[in-house]
């Protein structure tokens, strides 16, 4: 649906930087509505907007290198955790959700493809 409407997506972290809920802050307000604001734009959208991204290698999510107006340390998940090892199993964990989430709520057999 989201192709044949043309429609466009943002995945938007509005959760914790550099660790788990209550072991680490939360993304600030500001930059939150710096990133929510630029995609309401289409800033991230834009083939000539100069934002380039990088692709999360676990989960496959694309995510920008730099957001007008928002600090771009931020952007990258793994960049702000200062133990990248515990990262690494995080990231593994949340993929690993995803994936028994969809297998469990049968998304395959509705004839969505699984790309996590």
């Amino acid at each position: 649906k989201i192709r044949s409407s043309k429609a466009r997506c943002i995945l938007l972290n509005t959760g914790w930087l550099g660790g788990s809920a209550g072991e680490a802050p939360r993304i600030s307000i500001a930059a939150t509505r710096g990133l929510l604001n630029a995609g309401m734009k289409g800033v991230f959208h834009d083939p000539g907007g100069g934002i380039e991204f990088r692709k999360h290698p676990l989960l496959g999510l694309r995510f920008p290198t730099s957001c007008p107006g928002v600090d771009s340390a931020i952007l990258n998940p793994k960049e702000c955790w200062s133990d990248e090892s515990e990262y690494d199993r995080k990231a593994e964990r949340l993929r690993d959700m995803f994936r028994a989430n969809f297998h469990d709520n049968g998304f395959a057999q509705a004839g969505i493809p699984a790309t996590v």
